[in-house]
């Protein structure tokens, strides 16, 4: 019988058992779950990951810092460059970023496209039970306001959406929400059935057959601002709120690095001979949905579609090979190209026809590690103590305290250098989240 070799590692820490954190242990066969100590026994349990607590990556933010207008000219905001080899920071920017690039970089942007994929809409109370002629309400009983946030296409024919929904549990399964025109049964644009349920508000859709369903969603559809945006949507932020270089349709958020380039910015990384290249990935809920663990290792992440091109998927393999480094354009654009390379098996590994191999979407036959043409939905999951086997370098913009996104820059950085650099950036009075300022790490 052969045995694995087991690694403990130690966490001295706070706030779990006092001083004291956890033992884990990676890699053990099932057999050596319970370990026998002295003359009784005594039970040590096993666990594969490191113990990292959400808490570990709060910093505090005044509330006037978080951006709730774009700037007018996109350049101008700043950027904050943070080098990973002396600790070094520098205020600069976003018309400096040219200049921080190397000659042979090879510059990767997600060039998805944000949806009007924000709804407001009335219930036609089918499922619910109507009140009494003398309750107040009585008259609005079948025009009960509803708001419906589109996070995934499920289907397109009839088109399935899953959603966020507001007031989610007022809603039941048939329940039907009526949107555009006087939204209600005899008067709308679109409408939809609640056909499934899930956790925290989630509900699937299923949308009455139309003509033109995007055109549809156009018209009558909302850009989705972040909650932390107080304000509503307003016709600029159709186009505040997409990058320059957006082509495909299928975000609910801007990958908002990219909202600092101009064709001027564009126009100087080519004359500088930067090759660039675009990959996509459809910002869901994975991207922004908050943490309600303590411990990060109990938080699974939303699937998300991606799609890499066969010229892109070449362009950045022969870079890769070629030893020159791969800057990425947003945490969206780091989290596909990871995922890209963990797809790939050694030939002969697993069989082309395996079901496991269909189910977690790998490509048989192609050397481990390298990029190739591929789409699907992409789950990774990157925080610190994650090994990074593509990109070397990566523009970002700020992230909110214990979010996902904060957790995947602390891991390409160090959580210790991150946090000072947040703190510096507060103190220099830096503009934070999607309309805010930038920050490149390398």
């Amino acid at each position: 019988m052969s045995v694995r070799s087991s690694r403990i590692i130690y966490h001295g820490g706070h706030r779990v058992f006092g001083f004291f954190r956890v033992f884990s242990v990676i890699s053990v066969p099932p057999w050596l779950i319970f370990i026998p100590i002295g003359g009784r026994q005594a039970y040590v349990t096993l666990r594969h990951n490191r113990c990292v607590l959400v808490s570990d990556f709060d910093y505090r933010l005044p509330q006037e810092l978080i951006a709730q207008e774009p700037l007018s000219d996109r350049a101008a905001a700043r950027l904050l460059h943070l080098n990973r080899s002396d600790d070094r920071l520098e205020d600069l920017r976003f018309r400096d970023f040219p200049q921080l690039l190397q000659p042979d970089d090879l510059l990767v942007f997600n060039n998805t496209k944000v949806l009007p994929a924000r709804l407001y809409g009335h219930r036609s109370g089918s499922r619910a039970q109507r009140p009494s002629t003398q309750n107040p309400v009585a008259k609005d009983f079948l025009r009960g306001h509803v708001e419906v946030l589109l996070t995934r296409q499920l289907t397109a024919g009839p088109p399935e959406w899953e959603a966020l929904v507001h007031p989610g549990r007022k809603l039941g399964l048939g329940e039907r929400i009526y949107f555009g025109g006087d939204a209600d049964e005899s008067s709308h644009e679109l409408a939809a059935e609640i056909v499934g349920r899930g956790t925290f508000g989630e509900r699937r859709l299923r949308f009455d057959p139309v003509d033109d369903f995007f055109g549809v969603l156009n018209r009558i559809g909302h850009i989705p601002l972040p909650p932390y945006i107080d304000r509503p949507d307003t016709p600029s932020d159709r186009e505040c709120y997409q990058t320059i270089y957006a082509k495909p349709l299928g975000s609910v958020a801007a990958p908002t690095a990219g909202l600092h380039f101009t064709p001027e910015i564009l126009e100087r990384i080519r004359e500088r001979g930067i090759e660039t290249v675009e990959i996509t990935l459809h910002v869901g809920l994975g991207t922004f949905q908050p943490m309600r663990e303590e411990v990060v290792e109990e938080h699974k992440l939303h699937r998300e579609w991606y799609e890499i091109s066969t010229d892109a998927a070449q362009r950045i393999q022969s870079a890769r090979d070629a030893g020159r480094r791969i800057v990425a354009v947003g945490t969206t654009t780091v989290r596909t190209l990871e995922y890209a390379a963990r797809q790939t098996t050694l030939p002969g590994r697993v069989p082309r026809s395996s079901p496991f191999l269909a189910r977690a979407g790998h490509l048989p036959d192609t050397p481990a590690g390298r990029i190739v043409a591929q789409r699907g939905e992409a789950d990774i999951f990157i925080y610190p103590g994650f090994e990074f086997r593509v990109v070397g370098a990566m523009l970002t913009n700020f992230h909110l305290p214990k979010s996902t996104l904060l957790m995947l820059v602390a891991a390409f950085a160090g959580r210790e250098r991150i946090l000072q650099a947040y703190g510096h950036a507060v103190r220099q009075r830096y503009r934070f989240y999607s309309y805010g300022d930038c920050m490149f790490v390398e």
